[in-house]
């Protein structure tokens, strides 16, 4: 069983900057991509930015400039450092792992605020 937790979120002034974590536990087998993603109330959940195995991220058009994507494979962690937050970016801030369609695991969340 594999399990993700994160942590990291709170609230925060708009311009201010957050460090997302993301611990994983378990089986975890590789290649993998990991990500984050948010959902804002009333919204679907979308994917903020995600990295493969070897280390490429990508970003959603919207946080491009301004997080950064990581991981640390040898402590099983996946980072979000958020920079020159917007309230847009108000959400709760999912982890995913990936691998494929049976292989598909979330954490429960952590909430990011950020106040105008």
């Amino acid at each position: 069983q594999v399990r993700l937790v994160e942590s990291g979120g709170g609230l925060v002034q708009a311009g201010g900057s957050l460090r997302l974590s993301c611990a994983v536990s378990g089986t975890i087998f590789s290649p993998n991509t990991m990500g984050w993603y948010r959902q804002a109330p009333g919204k679907q959940r979308e994917l903020v930015a995600r990295i493969f195995s070897n280390g490429s991220p990508t970003y959603e058009d919207s946080v491009k400039g301004r997080f950064t994507i990581s991981r640390d494979n040898a402590k099983n962690t996946l980072y979000l450092q958020m920079n020159s937050l917007k309230a847009e970016d108000t959400a709760v801030y999912y982890c995913n792992l990936y691998r494929r369609i049976d292989y598909d695991y979330w954490g429960q969340g952590t909430q990011v605020t950020v106040s105008s």
